[in-house]
């Protein structure tokens, strides 16, 4: 081992040579070398989280005369630097680790110490001067600092990635709802004929139900802005600043850009996973109406010569290696494949947040990859559905109409003008004659010709109350 590419650090347990480019430590080896699990490592927007719970406790705790300013000018600028870019092949502790995230946690404690070392003319490993325990690390645990980076980095997913994507997909649903108004189609109920219906309205529909579940997600997220941050090691608060939290809090909240409170019990926020269970619940239930959707969306588009076809979804791609001229509905394939990726996080985070005991919950480090790779999924995969799939959708208005006026469902609307029976006798004919139902109750002189066109006005039929 050549000495001048190590350096040598040390914790309660011992002495290591840690890589000299490293700046992570003693701790950050260790778990490497206990947790060759995935090859997952942290996702980015979870180190900007908890790079920025680092940033806020270092000013409030420099405002408070916790630390001195130099200590917090380094961190600081350690921590900018990170979130910038630098430094992130750094951050290298596998997903399955020790509970709690105690791992990942020093992990971002070292990499923020060895920096700030550099900043200030120093070199790594000399933590008597910067130490990832008493300075990064003052008056915070992993108890409270990772269900608060879990919050955070929800928080910043779904600004960034989801609720963005739900935007622009309910507009470009509205917007093909008004394109599609005037084209009547047959509605299917059962996978059967029914009673016409607009093209128009199924993506106002569509519209609408994203509309919905953009509302519950952002209710859910509400529980994601109260933190347990300044609880310490089990929420009593121990070697912390009284005026800690709340000046912590507020400080986040700055940096984020979004307003953050003081739960109004410590212990019980950082006990409780109840939060992200909701908010995963949430996403579940975007999900499963996405599924809903997209599978509709294939319907619609199937064939093109045995299929549906009354929409075109835009050919992104080949279709087959071995069929020429084919092009399948990739974009809706993949949304519903996320859509069950994301379920079965839902499920994941489900157990670990029932797995907690006493005073810590160990699972954390699942939930906060599950939940934050849930929605920066989802909102990624419903932005390139919508660009690449629902914008460019086209309508097919005359295998539209075909279809409804050949649905036997229309005999539905002359229930109340010859009968149900009749009606039913009158389906029945049509099915095995191959006639039309304006034919036979014609033939049949159930109804007026004029009246039968009336009641048979498709457009009428397929309006929807005002």
């Amino acid at each position: 081992m050549n000495q001048a590419n190590y350096r040598t650090e040390k914790d309660s347990m011992g002495e290591r040579q840690i890589p000299a480019f490293a700046y992570y430590g003693i701790q950050t080896l260790r778990a490497i070398e206990n947790f060759p699990i995935s090859g997952l490592k942290p996702l980015a927007t979870y180190v900007d989280a908890c790079i920025l719970i680092k940033k806020a406790a270092a000013i409030a705790n420099g405002k408070l005369g916790c630390i001195n300013a130099e200590l917090t000018g380094s961190i600081v600028a350690a921590a900018d630097e990170i979130l910038q870019g630098k430094l992130r092949d750094q951050f290298v502790v596998d997903v399955y680790q020790a509970g709690a995230g105690t791992s990942h946690h020093m992990n971002v404690n070292e990499v923020l110490a060895n920096r700030a070392l550099e900043i200030l003319g120093d070199i790594k490993g000399n933590y008597q001067r910067v130490s990832p325990n008493d300075h990064v690390n003052y008056g915070q645990s992993t108890n409270d600092v990772i269900p608060t980076a879990i919050r955070v980095g929800g928080l910043l997913a779904l600004s960034h990635t989801l609720l963005p994507a739900l935007d622009g997909a309910i507009a470009a649903m509205d917007k093909k709802a008004v394109e599609f108004q005037s084209i009547v189609k047959s509605g299917r109920t059962h996978m059967q004929d029914a009673v016409p219906v607009r093209l128009g309205d199924s993506f106002g529909a569509f519209a609408q139900i994203l509309r919905d579940h953009q509302v519950r997600i952002t209710t859910a997220s509400g529980d994601l802005t109260k933190l347990g941050l300044g609880g310490s090691a089990a929420g009593t608060g121990l070697n912390t600043h009284p005026d800690y939290r709340s000046t912590v809090a507020q400080v986040l909240g700055e940096l984020i850009g979004q307003p953050l409170t003081v739960a109004p019990h410590l212990m019980a926020a950082m006990q409780s996973m109840a939060p992200f269970v909701n908010v995963s619940g949430s996403l579940r239930n975007l999900a499963a109406d996405l599924v809903k959707i997209s599978h509709d969306l294939r319907l619609m588009d199937s064939g093109p010569k045995t299929g549906l076809k009354e929409i075109q979804l835009p050919p992104v791609q080949p279709g087959s290696s071995i069929m020429p001229g084919k092009y399948n509905p990739v974009m809706a394939e993949m949304m519903s494949m996320v859509c069950f990726q994301v379920m079965g996080f839902d499920r994941s985070i489900e157990m670990a947040a029932q797995a907690g005991q006493l005073e810590l919950n160990v699972m954390m480090p699942l939930i906060a990859y599950d939940l934050i790779h849930s929605i920066e999924i989802l909102g990624n995969a419903l932005k390139a559905l919508t660009e690449q799939c629902i914008i460019g959708i086209t309508a097919n208005p005359e295998r539209c109409r075909d279809y409804a006026e050949g649905s036997l469902a229309l005999v539905t609307a002359l229930n109340t003008h010859i009968g149900y029976l009749n009606a039913a006798n009158v389906a029945k004919e049509s099915l095995a004659t191959g006639k039309s139902l304006r034919q036979i109750v014609l033939e049949q002189g159930l109804m007026e010709p004029e009246l039968l066109a009336q009641v048979l006005d498709l457009e009428a039929m397929s309006e929807l109350p005002s």
